[in-house]
């Protein structure tokens, strides 16, 4: 049955692109888009091979095959993980990209999650997006150069953030942790080298954590705070994949008690009025 939705999904591919504009002869063609061996071509594998593909008897394909169709017939990533899915059963490896910003209907839903600190970080955990709400009770991020808004630096080099942590030692683990996970099923193994290499030049204890290998994934818990002007406060946080965004990740921090959410609320409406000012 997958064989056959395979096959399927491929003709229905190939059918969709215009010849021309791969440099394909505009010949006689009785139907559209690509032939089978034009596209077999584009990924440097054998027509026959593709052919069987199509016709839904060529076996299980590689992931290497996979990913060489995907670009021989132009597929987005949504229509990538799609192909594989059907071929292997499973989504492709994550492939690591460099930060591309969040769009502004991804920043109004940051927005509208007060008084709930909110942000949305990569796969090597740089925080690209946040609410106000993250801003005042967690760290103000715009202050901050672009490339200093990571939270293995903030948690290991900053002092206002590590004096914020009621269990240091243990959060500091628990990042490290699990940013060891999403950082290896990214793929980003280059992109986070210079940065290991620098926190372990600056930091003995992280290079102590590092050496150790452990992992953990983030999911959901609770993290208390030492607020410099609420005092102690709660929050149970949770984080969610971005739908189209492999690389990225939201994180809501809840207030845990309505004491906690009556507190956010009233100092993130003092910093809303001093914007207006």
């Amino acid at each position: 049955m997958s064989e056959a939705l395979l096959g399927t999904y491929l003709k229905d591919r190939r059918a969709k692109l215009d010849p021309a504009a791969f440099g394909f002869a505009p010949r006689r063609r009785r139907t559209p888009g690509l032939r089978r061996e034009e596209v077999a071509q584009r990924a440097n594998i054998s027509p026959t091979w593709y052919t069987w593909l199509e016709q839904g008897r060529g076996g299980a394909p590689s992931a290497g095959v996979l990913d060489r169709i995907a670009r021989a017939l132009m597929l987005t990533d949504l229509e990538r993980e799609h192909l594989f899915l059907l071929g292997l059963g499973r989504p492709p490896e994550v492939r690591y990209r460099k930060d591309e910003g969040v769009t502004p209907r991804l920043q109004r839903v940051l927005d509208a999650l007060e008084p709930s600190p909110a942000l949305i970080r990569t796969a090597i955990w740089d925080v690209v997006a946040w609410n106000r709400a993250a801003t005042v009770m967690l760290t103000d991020y715009g202050s901050l150069p672009p490339q200093q808004r990571n939270v293995l630096r903030l948690i290991f080099l900053d002092p206002r953030v590590r004096a914020a942590q009621y269990d240091w030692e243990s959060v500091a683990r628990f990042v490290v942790g699990a940013f060891r996970v999403d950082a290896a099923r990214a793929g980003a193994a280059a992109e986070v080298e210079p940065l290991i290499d620098e926190l372990c030049r600056l930091s003995p204890e992280f290079k102590e954590m590092w050496r150790d290998n452990d992992v953990r994934t983030h999911g959901e818990g609770v993290k208390q705070i030492r607020h410099p002007v609420l005092g102690p406060l709660a929050f149970e946080y949770s984080a969610f994949a971005v739908d189209g965004r492999p690389d990225l990740s939201m994180v809501v921090y809840n207030p845990a008690t309505p004491t906690d959410a009556q507190k956010v609320s009233s100092l993130t409406g003092s910093a809303r009025a001093l914007e207006r000012t």
